[in-house]
């Protein structure tokens, strides 16, 4: 899943089986619209081809580095892995939220799912508009012409429902 770090929305996702290491399909949740150039992730993505695949695209990695056996992270890593974990854990509100306050653990199905990211964008949109503009009703109605406009962008870029 691809997060906005500052306002905490869904960009893009990706639903696959189970078998499917999230790791495999980097690729398919980097947004090229996107102007941070900076990826943060756990260590699970950290590999010698993502890096590569990271500088090619002019991306900065910010994965978490991960200890080996007999080989631990030395103290300057592990303090980096703690200045990284600041960030991602605004991602992981995104899947706390979606696990505790819309209906149970994530199911691995493309609609749920999707519905969960487009309902959880909205919900941040009401949230992130309404200090700016002060008038309630305005913001929840401009959030949800925001939403439907991007959720049909999606259906008409990629032909299917989703990012």
């Amino acid at each position: 899943m691809n997060v906005d770090r500052r306002h905490k929305l869904v960009r893009r996702y990706r639903v696959t089986a189970a078998t499917v290491h999230d790791s495999q399909v980097l690729d398919d949740i980097l947004d090229p619209d996107n102007t941070a150039s900076d990826v943060w992730a756990d260590s699970a993505y950290r590999s010698s081809a993502i890096e590569a695949t990271l500088d090619e695209k002019g991306l900065k990695s910010r994965i978490h580095r991960k200890g080996r056996r007999n080989k631990p992270l030395s103290e300057r890593e592990t303090q980096g892995n703690k200045t990284r974990s600041k960030v991602r854990a605004r991602v992981e509100h995104v899947f706390g939220s979606q696990s505790n306050n819309m209906g149970g653990t994530l199911v691995r199905a493309k609609a749920r799912i999707g519905l969960k990211n487009l309902a959880y964008n909205m919900r941040r949109l009401v949230h992130v508009g309404a200090p700016r503009r002060g008038v309630a009703d305005m913001t929840v109605l401009r959030a949800g012409v925001r939403a439907d406009c991007a959720f049909r962008h999606q259906i008409n870029r990629s032909g299917t429902v989703g990012c």
